[in-house]
């Protein structure tokens, strides 16, 4: 076997869509350098250029790792014709212009475009509702980032990675340019996810896309801890709390150890009426005081609704196919989340992140 054959079989090996069993010819004509017979011919032959990996982009996948892929995340009996839907899911619009350009005269695949974006704008909506409904007190930039998190492109690529969509992906890097961004291999193994998304929309209707998205994307936990941050954690508190029609926060000295020694530590707990808000500590009064306030503004926005009591505004449509006013099939009664006022000054800033200073009394004067 010479080294271009070699190499051929190595690269097909590597790319799981391709098996040789399924294959009209292998190894191709086109791999395959004839010997020339004389001294003249050594001359005048120059063969041709060979790119394997090219060669094995190019060839169909294998039907069995398409039906092994359908099944393998509980859609090969959902679909009516699994393959050609996988096929298709599994196929990124930037694979067009190298299959266009080697076989020109050919039609070209179905790619997952539109089902992409049918998906993305399901995943948006279905995470949306979720966090919405689980945390009614996020601000709105958290909000967004948590949907992020939960539906994102990263997270879109990762969960791709983990059924497996890398055995079914076809496309083609594609560098940057000035009017086009560039295409890497996280952005084509992303759409495989909303492409799938979209499949079952289509077949099954509204519901049966959300319990997919509901397993694959919604039942995983993300830290919503981090994703809150405050410039002013007293400042924002004190604004929260005349919101809510709540006394006024007052810090109190809870524990303290080591006062006159280099390492003190100070527990500060905030209270509005007899009720604390928070609690924190530090190496000084203003840091446990900090921490405090910190400490009570989470509590407040990542107040999580039970699961049982958790209600979702797509419940009210009806589970069975077609579009949401003509439908007919068994709806459960909703009762819509009471609308809080989530939005703190100084909590939520602008792009800018300025504020206006103004004269205000010190929590600091209030620990005892």
């Amino acid at each position: 076997m010479s080294h271009v054959q070699r190499r051929l079989a190595s690269t097909a090996a590597r790319l799981a869509t391709v098996s040789a069993s399924h294959l009209k010819a292998f190894p191709p004509k086109e791999a395959v350098v004839l010997k020339p017979s004389s001294s003249k011919a050594k001359t005048e032959h120059t063969p041709n250029f060979f790119d394997a990996e090219t060669w094995a982009s190019l060839q169909p996948p294998n039907p069995a790792t398409l039906s092994a892929f359908a099944h393998r995340i509980g859609l090969g009996r959902v679909l009516a014709n699994p393959v050609e839907a996988v096929q298709q899911a599994g196929t990124h619009p930037s694979f067009l212009s190298l299959y266009a350009r080697h076989h020109p005269t050919e039609p070209a695949p179905a790619t997952n475009a539109n089902l992409a974006s049918l998906g993305n704008s399901l995943l948006g909506l279905f995470a949306t509702e979720h966090v919405n409904s689980t945390f009614p007190h996020l601000p709105t930039r958290v909000m967004k980032a948590a949907v992020s998190a939960y539906v994102g492109p990263t997270t879109c690529a990762n969960i791709a990675k983990e059924m497996g969509a890398g055995q079914i992906l076809r496309w083609k890097r594609i560098p940057n340019t000035p009017t086009r961004p560039a295409v890497l291999h996280a952005d084509a193994i992303s759409s495989v996810p909303r492409a799938l998304t979209a499949l079952v929309y289509q077949n099954h209707g509204l519901l049966s896309a959300r319990r997919f998205v509901q397993r694959f994307f919604l039942s995983r936990e993300v830290d919503l801890r981090n994703m809150i941050k405050f410039r002013d954690p007293k400042v924002a508190l004190q604004e929260t709390v005349a919101k809510f029609g709540r006394e006024r926060p007052i810090s109190r000295l809870l524990r303290e150890t080591g006062r006159l020694s280099n390492s003190p530590v100070f527990v500060v707990g905030i209270y509005s009426g007899t009720d604390q808000l928070g609690e924190g500590f530090g190496s000084s009064l203003k840091m446990a005081e900090y921490r405090a306030a910190e400490d009570a503004l989470l509590r407040l926005y990542l107040t999580r609704q039970p699961p049982n009591l958790v209600q979702l505004p797509t419940s009210t449509f009806p589970d069975a196919r077609g579009d949401v006013f003509s439908a007919e099939g068994s709806a459960v009664s909703y009762i819509p989340v009471a609308m809080t006022d989530t939005e703190i000054k100084y909590g939520s800033a602008d792009r800018t992140g300025m504020r206006t200073p103004r004269p205000r009394d010190s929590l600091e004067d209030d620990v005892d």
